[in-house]
């Protein structure tokens, strides 16, 4: 079927990102719209932080482990059933949250909402990697990184507002009409383009990859709260380790992968995944100390707070597709490389001026920290995917989504770490703590943005398999 299918830009292809795009875009705008109800539902279900923590936790375990199957699902199941089951999942997950009477029922929603946005997310790359055409694929995977990168801009300010003034439930009520919409654009506008096959399942595969990011999941929400060096965070990251070197071992003997690892003998691709880590992690690092920053230091409200990231969010997420129009163009290293010029100035200006920067200041800088993302963000899994042979376009995107929740995750819990150690230190001033706190790590970002520069300058330097 593969041969026969003719690679064009038309409406069906647009509709068909689109359509599995409003999936992704719904679970990234609950996630973060959750966030400002915490206090709300800990009050109401009479449960502790720690445990509330876990709506957020264990939507990212079931992404986690959900992602990896994306190839063997593509290779084994058409393209529109996958949609149709994954919008049904999540729109029932989506409408058990909304009526749950306690908080064990919202949390399995939420589990079934992570299912759900695991199959899409891949889902919505691999249509572009297949039917896309090749001289318009950065423009197509800009679009799709577009779709998913404004949720994070809407989520907060939605879900402050929502929750005030509706309740916390009307947040999921709020997102039916859109999952009805995608799955009506579904419906009409998927196609297969490659043929299916009956292909064996690796149970061991999956099963130690289950284990080794549960482990890790695990040992980053405990960090964020006993510390990176207590027993429980220290057994759960080797038996992780452990896992991973023997799912590496398993995936190299048998004889049908559940992913194929040679995606990582090419350079490009690995400097590629090597860079959106990094790039994740700054982004989700910086998105937790800015808002704290500003409340606890600054003195602003939570609105405002939120706000900081808003403009920045936008601008990104809207230059996705004119980037990625510029690598079909240009090619890759104009745009991947402007973007990382961004990234370690923002990052410079972050940790330079945080302690006397005002509101706006900070808004601004961020802002311009976004023009990097903008600029990188679909590129650079355009760079790394388009230098793997097409057989392995599912594995290498399957990589991308998998390490890019994972390392937004590790940011979060890294940095808030940072703070709280200083904070610890200055017992009897909060605000010089964050302050303290805050600068170390920007600076820890700095350092990290200066690798993720030699990782740009690999990924677009090192030599590609011909297409």
């Amino acid at each position: 079927m593969e041969q026969q299918f003719e690679r064009k830009l038309d409406l069906k292809l647009i509709l068909s990102v689109v359509a599995a795009g409003l999936m992704s875009f719904t679970g990234v705008v609950v996630e973060t719209a959750l966030t400002v109800t915490f206090p709300t539902l800990m009050d109401q279900f009479g449960v502790d932080i720690a445990t509330v923590q876990w709506i957020t936790t264990g939507y990212l375990l079931m992404l986690a482990v959900t992602i990896p199957l994306s190839s063997f699902l593509k290779k084994r199941f058409p393209m529109k059933h996958l949609f149709l089951f994954a919008v049904a999942v999540f729109i029932v997950a989506t409408v058990t949250c909304m009526v749950a009477p306690s908080f064990s029922i919202l949390l399995l929603g939420r589990l079934l909402q992570g299912i759900g946005a695991g199959i899409a997310l891949p889902l919505m790359f691999n249509i572009v990697l297949e039917q896309a055409p090749f001289d318009k694929m950065g423009f197509m995977m800009g679009i799709a990184s577009l779709i998913a990168a404004i949720a994070p801009a809407v989520g907060p300010s939605f879900g402050g507002l929502v929750a005030s003034t509706l309740g916390w439930r009307m947040i999921f009520a709020f997102l039916l009409p859109l999952l009805l919409v995608s799955l009506l654009l579904g419906i009409y506008a998927i196609r297969q383009s490659s043929e299916t096959a009956h292909i064996s399942f690796d149970r061991l595969g999956y099963l130690l990859l289950v284990v080794c990011f549960a482990c890790f999941v695990f040992a980053i929400n405990s960090a964020s709260s006993e510390g990176w060096a207590s027993a429980r965070v220290v057994v759960l990251f080797l038996v992780c380790l452990a896992t991973l070197f023997l799912f590496v071992r398993h995936e190299g003997v048998v004889e049908k992968p559940l992913i194929d690892l040679d995606v990582f003998r090419t350079s490009t691709f690995t400097f590629s995944v090597l860079y959106l880590i990094l790039l994740q992690f700054i982004c989700l690092g910086i998105g937790f100390l800015l808002p704290n920053y500003s409340q606890l230091v600054m003195g602003e409200n939570a609105l405002t707070a939120g706000c900081i990231l808003l403009p920045g969010c936008i601008v990104g997420a809207v230059l996705n597709p004119f980037t990625g129009r510029m690598l079909d163009s240009h090619g890759a290293a104009l745009p991947i490389m402007i973007g990382m010029t961004c990234a370690v100035i923002s990052t410079a200006l972050f940790a330079i001026f945080i302690p006397v920067a005002s509101t706006a200041a900070l808004t601004g800088i961020y802002v311009f920290f976004a023009v990097a993302q903008g600029f990188t963000v679909g590129n650079i899994m355009t760079n790394g995917l388009r230098s793997l042979p097409s057989e392995l376009n599912a594995d290498g995107n399957a990589v991308f989504s998998t390490f890019q929740q994972l390392a937004g995750a590790v940011g979060t819990s890294a940095v808030s770490t940072v703070v709280a150690a200083a904070q610890l230190s200055l017992p009897d001033d909060m605000v010089a703590g964050t302050r303290l706190g805050t600068s170390n790590a920007f600076i820890m970002l700095l350092v990290l943005s200066l690798v993720m520069a030699l990782c740009a300058c690999k990924a677009v330097l090192s030599k590609k398999l011909p297409r």
